[in-house]
């Protein structure tokens, strides 16, 4: 499984002259209608199998649709012109933002669907669980169906019944984040980073409120959940009204965050209605991996603490060393963990405040990629998008903003207005995405797909700028060597007896294999007597099968 995130509504976004914190109407905004027959071809080419849609579901903005019914949002509760993605408006509408018509917004979503399906790509999209924005109201909810907090007792601090947790009597105070506010709140409504004060600061979640499943925080996390609290019921409803929609998978945010109890209901009630739909868990701390998956069902969680952090420290000097330990921590769920080396909340490789140029992160994309996991990239970082305009709310961080109307640089020459004919793009755009292609369509081959993993650094001792292990499947195998050095270089592997015996695989004097990274043939040792040598280009590696 080999995922491409992408943030909706800047993938279409063409302006070259954007004004930071613009509006909509000065900076434009992509659509849903962007992702063309074309545009998703060339992402299925690229070796993708799966396409996550960030920042579908209707979230709070700066942007004014009340001419079409959507009630508008006070500005103080919304980051940036554009607002996060992650503090939604309505659980059961598709965000105006990214509809070529507004009105159509929905069937506009279900037309994405159908396309990206016929490209044979599946389709995720983001579930956040934990919090909503604070004006939160569903317009377009079914008939039938009581909104968040419609039937809450806001006398009570915490109650299971009700949806939200509150202060009564007392006022939300925005008054240290932007003096002056007009927002009012009362009573006032915990915010979604477990804030249970009325006075949040700039670095809380302070536009969104937490949601109630049952868990009283402030008498000691007592738990609630007998009967089955109101919340629980809301949030299936909408985890089967968005499977309905024909959809692939949930990126559950901060799914760690709410109780493993909620899951371990409601994802085997949506697979039972639904049994293809995948869950992947936004889980940060590692004692909790192996409740999610076993307990809570999920099918896979990010590995950000893990491997992420671990690559990135190797790609900035750390000894390869420390890649062994890091995958054996998890190796009982290692194939339930979701490998990237970019998302929208991390800093771009190529950017400043990380690596300065995407090239030097391809021996971290030859492990990423290769080992016996699903990978994950983030749209541009194929292009070595580097993440440093000043956008806006965000400022220039390193990070593609996720609150402002904008235009990607690297994204906007790829796609050059739809037509992704590679005439606007920089060389070394073009060289680094057929990089990435020729590596991500490897893990495509049943070697890497389902084959087994073996690595060899506990015979490598010497070895600290390199790692490398072995990809079997009967009697196919692929040896890669991943170099995070910045020269060439030529080494010395060693082979352990016990592979082969593992493997089934024959020892040999000699054996050629091709690397599939430039079709050169190589013939060495492949034993467990005498070492192979071999030389390693710089930043990169070989994949020799």
């Amino acid at each position: 499984m080999i995922i491409y995130q992408v943030f909706t509504r800047l993938f279409g976004a063409d302006r070259q002259d954007c004004v930071p914190n613009g509006t909509k109407a000065q900076n434009g905004c992509g659509t849903m209608q962007d992702f063309t027959a074309k545009a998703l071809d060339e992402i299925r080419r690229l070796g993708c199998t799966h396409i996550w849609y960030t920042g579908i579901i209707e979230h709070a903005s700066k942007t004014d649709y009340s001419a079409i019914g959507i009630p508008a949002d006070n500005p103080d509760v919304v980051k940036g012109e554009a607002g996060s993605p992650y503090a939604i408006r309505d659980y059961y509408d598709v965000d105006p933002d990214i509809a070529k018509n507004p009105k159509e917004r929905i069937r506009e979503f279900e037309l994405l669907v159908q396309r990206t399906h016929k490209a044979e790509l599946k389709v995720i999209i983001d579930f956040v669980p934990n919090h909503v924005a604070r004006q939160y109201h569903s317009d377009a909810k079914p008939a039938g169906v009581h909104d968040l907090g419609q039937d809450d007792n806001t006398s009570q601090s915490f109650s299971p019944s009700n949806n939200f947790y509150y202060l009564p009597s007392e006022q939300l105070h925005l008054e240290n984040i932007m003096p002056g506010s007009t927002y009012h709140e009362r009573p006032a409504k915990a915010t979604g980073n477990d804030n249970f004060t009325a006075w949040p600061g700039h670095n809380d979640w302070y536009e969104t409120t937490k949601l109630n499943y049952g868990i009283d925080y402030l008498s000691g996390r007592q738990a609630h959940f007998s009967p089955t609290p109101d919340t629980w019921h809301k949030m299936l409803n909408i985890l089967l009204y968005w499977s309905a929609k024909g959809i692939d998978g949930f990126r559950c945010d901060m799914a760690e965050m709410v109780p493993v109890e909620f899951w371990e209901w409601a994802i085997p009630q949506v697979k039972a209605a639904y049994p293809e739909v995948i869950f992947i868990a936004e889980v940060y701390n590692p004692t909790f991996y192996r409740a999610y998956i076993h307990r809570g069902h999920f099918d896979y969680l990010y590995d950000k603490v893990g491997l992420y952090d671990t690559l990135l420290n190797v790609c900035q000097g750390q000894s390869t060393q420390t890649i062994t330990a890091c995958w054996q921590s998890v190796d009982d769920i290692n194939g339930r963990m979701l490998n990237f080396l970019e998302n929208h909340d991390e800093k771009r490789l190529a950017s400043d405040f990380l690596l300065g140029d995407a090239k030097r992160a391809l021996p971290a994309l030859l492990v990423s990629s290769l080992m016996p996991r699903p990978f994950m990239l983030y749209f541009g970082q194929e292009l070595g998008e580097r993440g440093m305009d000043a956008e806006g709310f965000s400022g220039r961080d390193g990070r593609t903003t996720i609150f402002d109307y904008w235009s990607v640089p690297s994204i906007r020459r790829w796609r050059n207005k739809g037509s992704f004919d590679g005439t606007q793009m920089m060389p070394e755009e073009q060289s680094l995405r057929a990089c990435y292609q020729q590596i991500l369509r490897l893990c495509g081959q049943d070697t890497f797909s389902d084959g087994g993993f073996f690595d060899l650094m506990y015979v490598n001792r010497h070895l600290h700028q390199q790692y490398a292990f072995i990809r079997h499947n009967g009697k196919k195998f692929s040896l890669v060597i991943a170099n995070f050095s910045g020269a060439e270089e030529t080494i010395s592997l060693n082979l352990p007896e016990h592979f082969f015996a593992f493997a089934g695989i024959k020892e040999k004097k000699k054996q050629t294999f091709t690397n599939a990274l430039d079709g050169k043939k190589i013939t060495i040792p492949f034993n467990s007597k005498e070492p192979l040598v071999v030389t390693l280009p710089a930043h990169l590696g070989v994949v020799l099968c």
